[in-house]
């Protein structure tokens, strides 16, 4: 039986490996390339630290698409997430949305007490310090993707692995702002807005969320829900429902109200409930503000934005590389966890649970194989 484990990246999939390894009392040390731990999960707190979601874990699962991730979050899901941050005495709540943040609304308060708890397991930590190749085992490797790579998921593995034989699927952006040509009038007035409460149509699949305008294009989360269709069937525009809680019929029947002395904007304000930015969307894009325009503006959008910028990747591991336990076929002793296997999931809550839960699952399969 080894008495130790190396696990090879430190993001939230790499910690967890640890944490489960060393609660077993395995000695572990945890490498990672970087000068300090979970550079993306602590840029990820910026934006409150979305940690899972509170909707029925059937509907939860249903989000990712990808069945082969369906035992690793059954054994480890959300509630199980918040259980496991409460007992690092962080506090969670449900907002709004149904997603689940720590009430500090950061990741740095959690990274402190977790980092904490790992040190007190006897969890050695070693940074600037990068993978070896394969050799080494057993190992847990939780690289991370190839999504904002200045963090640390720059897929520098991927050679390594294709050359041992180990399918890997290209790496793609999700969850990524697309790219649109605004007129420089636009982009000036409106960029860094947000378009609430609007609905977006794609490919057949319909979504409600906020939008967000930027110099480059659009982003938010209604468009990161459409990514995987608008990524691989580009060609057609995205439809947007300014009005989605209201038919074509009753948003007619209120543009029949006169409208006096009104501006066009005033009016469209008043009668339609519509948002500067979204009237000028409507201008943007030529489309006639009536009933139909408003409830089904055409937005065409040119590409993604690219992986550098991209909140998460789609790609990685092929499923068929890896058993059950997430050990790689090809490599007996490693296993891989994270965003490094090919999975993708929109935003709010779902990237993090995923690589908490499969980091967990690939250091029981460890554990269970290696460590008795």
């Amino acid at each position: 039986m080894p008495h130790s484990v190396s696990v090879y990246g430190a993001g939230p999939a790499g910690l967890m490996a640890a944490e489960v390894l060393a609660s077993a009392g395995i000695a572990v040390t945890v490498h990672d390339h970087m000068p300090a731990p979970a550079r993306k999960f602590l840029l990820a707190g910026r934006g409150g630290l979305n940690l899972t979601h509170s909707e029925p874990l059937d509907a939860f699962l249903a989000r990712y698409q990808e069945p082969r991730i369906e035992p690793a979050i059954r054994a480890f899901p959300p509630d199980a997430l918040v259980a496991w941050a409460n007992g690092l005495g962080i506090e969670t709540f449900v907002g709004s949305s149904g997603r689940i943040f720590p009430k500090q609304m950061k990741a740095s308060p959690l990274l402190r007490a977790w980092l904490k708890r790992l040190d007190g397991l006897g969890v050695k930590l070693v940074t600037r310090s990068a993978w070896p190749g394969f050799g080494e085992t057993p190992a847990i490797l939780a690289f991370g993707g190839a999504s904002w790579p200045q963090l640390g998921s720059d897929a520098a593995w991927v050679p390594a692995f294709t050359a041992k034989g180990i399918a890997v699927t290209p790496f793609k952006p999700a969850n990524s702002r697309f790219l649109v040509a605004w007129s420089s009038v636009f982009r000036e007035r409106f960029a860094g807005t947000p378009v609430k409460n609007v609905g977006l149509s794609y490919s057949g699949k319909r979504v409600r969320g906020e939008l967000m305008i930027s110099k480059e294009g659009i982003e938010g989360g209604a468009i990161y829900a459409l990514s995987k269709g608008l990524r691989e069937h580009p060609g057609q525009p995205v439809m947007i429902d300014f009005r989605p809680d209201l038919t074509v019929e009753a948003l007619a029947a209120r543009l029949t109200r006169p409208r006096g002395k009104d501006s066009q904007s005033n009016y469209l304000r008043k009668v339609a409930g519509l948002s500067p930015v979204a009237i000028n969307l409507l201008r943007e894009t030529g489309t006639p503000a009536d009933a139909q325009g408003i409830k089904a503006m055409p937005l065409r959008l040119l590409r993604p934005a690219g992986l550098t910028r991209a909140i998460s990747s789609a790609g990685g591991v092929a499923w068929d590389e890896v058993t059950e336990a997430y050990e790689l076929k090809k490599a007996p002793g490693i296993f891989t966890a994270g965003e490094m296997l090919d999975w993708e999931a929109p935003t709010g809550g779902y990237l993090l649970q995923a690589s908490f839960a499969t980091g967990r699952a690939a250091a029981l399969g460890c554990l269970e194989k290696y460590c008795k």
